[in-house]
C-alpha cells in the first residue's frame, strides 16, 4: 500500500513538472525569456515570473492573460502580483540609495531616472517625506532603455564610493564625468519591467502595489495609510 501510495504522489509530481515544462516552452514560443513558473492563489492557475512581467497561465497551458491580481481582504485589496516580486526588490537593498527616516513610519522604493522632471521635483523635497516618517529608496530606471548615456551616468552614480553624495550632485545637475557600463542599472531596470513601470518616478510600497507617478509628501503619506 506505502509503495502504491509513494509511486501515485511521485507521478503527481512528475505531472506537475510537465505542466511546467509546458508552460514555459509556449511561452518561450512567444519570446519571454528568463520564465520561472510558480503557484498562483488561485485553483487551476500558474504564475509565470518572465523578464516581461508576471503573466497568470491555466494549468493546461492554453490560456494566458497578464495584468495585475488582486486578494480581497477585509482591510481592503492587495496587489498579490507586487507583492511576490518583494522579495527580489528586498534582495537589492545593498544597491539602493537611501534617505532614511529618523521616525520610520513607512518605506517606499523609486524607480528614478536622473533626466525625469518629476524624479528631480520628489527628491528635492526627499527631507520632507523623511519628516513625514518616509524612508525612500532609490532604484535606477533609465526610462530610454540600456543604450543611453543616462544609463551609464547613472551606473556611476550607483557605483560611486558616496552614492548620496554622487545622486544628490547629479540631482544639481553635477553629472558624474567617468561612464560605466551599467551592470547594476541593468539589473534595476529589468525588475522595474517585470513591475510594470512604463515611467518615473513609479513608487513602490512595502506591499508591493505600485504607485505611478509624483506625490506631493503629504498626499504620499495619505496613500501609504489608506
Amino acid at each position: 500500500m506505502n509503495k502504491i501510495l509513494t509511486a501515485l504522489l511521485c507521478g503527481i509530481t512528475l505531472n506537475a513538472m510537465a505542466d511546467d515544462v509546458a508552460i514555459q516552452s509556449r511561452l518561450k514560443a512567444l519570446g519571454a525569456k528568463q520564465i520561472e513558473i510558480k503557484n498562483s492563489p488561485v485553483a487551476g492557475i500558474k504564475t509565470a515570473v518572465t523578464d516581461e512581467g508576471i503573466i497568470y497561465v491555466t494549468e493546461d497551458g492554453k490560456y494566458a492573460f497578464q495584468g495585475k491580481l488582486y486578494e480581497l481582504t477585509n482591510k481592503g485589496p492587495v496587489d498579490v502580483s507586487g507583492k511576490l516580486l518583494m522579495d527580489k526588490l528586498n534582495a537589492y537593498k545593498n544597491e539602493m540609495i537611501v534617505y532614511p527616516a529618523k521616525n520610520e513610519k513607512h518605506v517606499v522604493t523609486v524607480f528614478m531616472d536622473i533626466t525625469c522632471h518629476y524624479c528631480h521635483l520628489l527628491h528635492q523635497q526627499v527631507q520632507a517625506y523623511n519628516d513625514l516618517g518616509i524612508t525612500v529608496r532609490y532604484l535606477a530606471f533609465p526610462r530610454a532603455g540600456m543604450n543611453t548615456e543616462t544609463a551609464k551616468q547613472m551606473e556611476a552614480i550607483w557605483t560611486a564610493k558616496d552614492p548620496v553624495f554622487a545622486l544628490n550632485e547629479a540631482e544639481k545637475g553635477n553629472l558624474p564625468k567617468s561612464l560605466k557600463t551599467p551592470n547594476i542599472v541593468k539589473k534595476h531596470y529589468e525588475l522595474g519591467v517585470q513591475f510594470g513601470v512604463r515611467g518615473t518616478p513609479s513608487i513602490v510600497t512595502s506591499t508591493g502595489e505600485v504607485i505611478g507617478g509624483y506625490l506631493k509628501p503629504a498626499d504620499l503619506l495619505a496613500a501609504l495609510e489608506e
